[in-house]
């Protein structure tokens, strides 16, 4: 829910000058550190920003991340980076960074195969049967946390091998999208090292990446199945838009929010299922207590939820 190179000190120091007569040759490094006052300030800025919500133990956390862009920027102190976000004229550009730091996007090739396996045993044939009863032929997916695109071009490749074949007539149209523009950027690219590959099948290894050293790089006939592009979950004007999918993919976000973030951005992937929808979110997150609107679907190995 995340490239850049920093030039400034790694450690959570700010270089500044002793005195006038010195500044140019002389630095001393001052430790900066996030106070109570100013975790509970940046708290509530990114949970209004984006609906993570950082819990009292992970102030250290946020603090580690935030120095790595205040050293970046040369900003001297917490306070000065957070006026920066909320009045600089670029700060539009920076929250990208921000995202960022705050955000975690390890992710890898068939991550979920028992969700994976539960598309294919069941509910592609499903929905393509009440598709076709309503004289329709397009299905669409949607991987709501799609960070670097492994998920949704894991997707394309079940699809092409086991799906497309039994169903020439039908479009298959899968959506990528993430809060951080730079895994967006990387999704788009489909280049990928050898730990996002590590649990790839042979099969699909061989007839769908291109391997040149150590970098893979997904064929193209899969990449013109996948479209990203960088989306807030928590955006209500944005989400009204993203609309009639048949099966959304949006695991390891929920555990991101607290329970009022959850109800809000689950309630936003309710209203962009069609009826007969079915929703995946990761192995360690529930929607209980969240929501009732779903019906529980139990599968091998894996739960999904579908929209009645």
């Amino acid at each position: 829910m995340c490239a850049f190179t920093n030039t400034a000190p790694s450690k959570g120091f700010v270089l500044k000058s002793n005195n006038a007569t010195q500044r140019s040759n002389t630095l001393t490094s001052n430790k900066i550190t996030l106070s109570a006052a100013n975790f509970e300030s940046w708290r509530t800025y990114i949970y209004e920003l984006c609906g993570i919500y950082f819990q009292d133990n992970k102030k250290y956390l946020l603090e580690s991340r935030l120095l790595k862009r205040i050293n970046h920027l040369k900003l001297s102190s917490f306070e000065e980076y957070l006026k920066y976000l909320k009045f600089n004229p670029k700060a539009k550009v920076e929250r990208r960074y921000l995202y960022e730091a705050i955000t975690i996007n390890e992710t890898f090739f068939f991550r979920n195969q028992p969700q994976l396996d539960a598309l294919t045993s069941k509910i592609f044939k499903e929905t393509i049967e009440a598709k076709r009863k309503l004289g329709q032929k397009k299905i669409r997916i949607w991987s709501a946390a799609s960070s670097s695109g492994e998920e949704a071009y894991s997707v394309a490749m079940v699809i092409m091998d086991m799906v497309k074949p039994k169903y020439p007539d039908m479009q298959f149209e899968i959506i990528g999208t993430d809060i951080n523009e730079d895994v967006v950027l990387r999704a788009q690219k489909g280049v990928y090292k050898e730990y996002a590959i590590r649990n790839t099948p042979a099969f699909f290894l061989k007839k769908y990446f291109k391997q040149e050293g150590t970098n893979y790089t997904i064929d193209p006939r899969l990449k013109s199945m996948v479209k990203f592009s960088p989306l807030n979950l928590y955006d209500d004007i944005k989400m009204r838009s993203m609309t009639n999918f048949d099966i959304i993919f949006c695991a390891n976000v929920l555990i991101y929010f607290d329970t009022k973030s959850k109800i809000k951005v689950v309630s936003h992937l309710y209203n962009s299922l069609n009826r007969g929808g079915y929703l995946f979110i990761g192995y360690a997150e529930t929607l209980h207590g969240i929501s009732k609107a779903f019906k529980l679907e139990s599968f091998p190995k894996t739960i999904s939820y579908k929209k009645e």
